[in-house]
């Protein structure tokens, strides 16, 4: 009984072995292909940013100055309103080795700038939008959301706040609701994020069961 047992195990870890060979090959060519991205590209030089998709807060559009002694809301839009005048373009799932290879070494700072704009941009969307919804705004929460939505945000709580007022807050019959949870669809497929996946599994699901929420 001994033996069988002995050759079962020395097989095992013989695949073990194989295995284990084959992933570390793998990581190994991995590495060594980031690598050589990486050399390319710091050598790369500086190209123009005119052609960037810029982002640009619409001031005019959105509810600014009715914050009236809410602190959360005055807080979102005084973060907002400093980013006005900035340079804000959504660079979500893309390395700085791609922007390096893409714009040049020497933009890596300024446009790893306008990346955090960005993201500095959809939190306080994402904070204005939800305490507009806890305040019973939803027109004005509606508007921010889908301003937020329109740059490709990756949080996934701006697309289910949007879908729940859809369906309950703003008094859309059934037609309305289905050609609104549509229109999200194109946005979130073209995500670049690992948000991706769940923000569609969200949206499909109203799709398919309108009655939840």
């Amino acid at each position: 009984m001994k033996f069988p047992f002995l050759a079962s195990f020395i097989i095992l870890c013989i695949i073990c072995n194989l295995s284990m060979r084959r992933v570390s090959r793998k990581v190994e060519e991995k590495e060594e292909a980031f690598w050589e991205k990486e050399l390319r590209s710091n050598s790369v030089r500086k190209k123009s940013l005119d052609g960037l998709e810029y982002i640009h807060i619409p001031v005019d559009l959105l509810p600014f100055g009715t914050a009236e002694g809410n602190s959360v809301l005055q807080s979102a839009e005084d973060e907002l309103l400093a980013l006005k005048d900035e340079k804000i373009v959504n660079f979500t799932g893309i390395t700085n080795t791609d922007l390096k290879l893409e714009y040049g070494t020497a933009n890596i700072t300024v446009l790893s700038q306008y990346d955090q704009n960005y993201t500095a941009m959809v939190i306080a969307l994402q904070k204005w939008g939800q305490e507009l919804y806890n305040q019973c705004r939803y027109e004005d929460a509606r508007a921010v959301l889908e301003f937020a939505m329109r740059t490709r945000t990756d949080i996934s709580g701006t697309y289910r706040l949007l879908i729940d007022m859809y369906k309950t807050k703003l008094g859309y019959n059934e037609a309305k609701i289905h050609e609104k949870l549509e229109a999200m669809l194109p946005i979130a497929k073209d995500l670049n994020s690992l948000s991706r996946q769940q923000i569609l599994t969200l949206i499909n699901s109203n799709l398919e069961s309108p009655e939840s929420a």
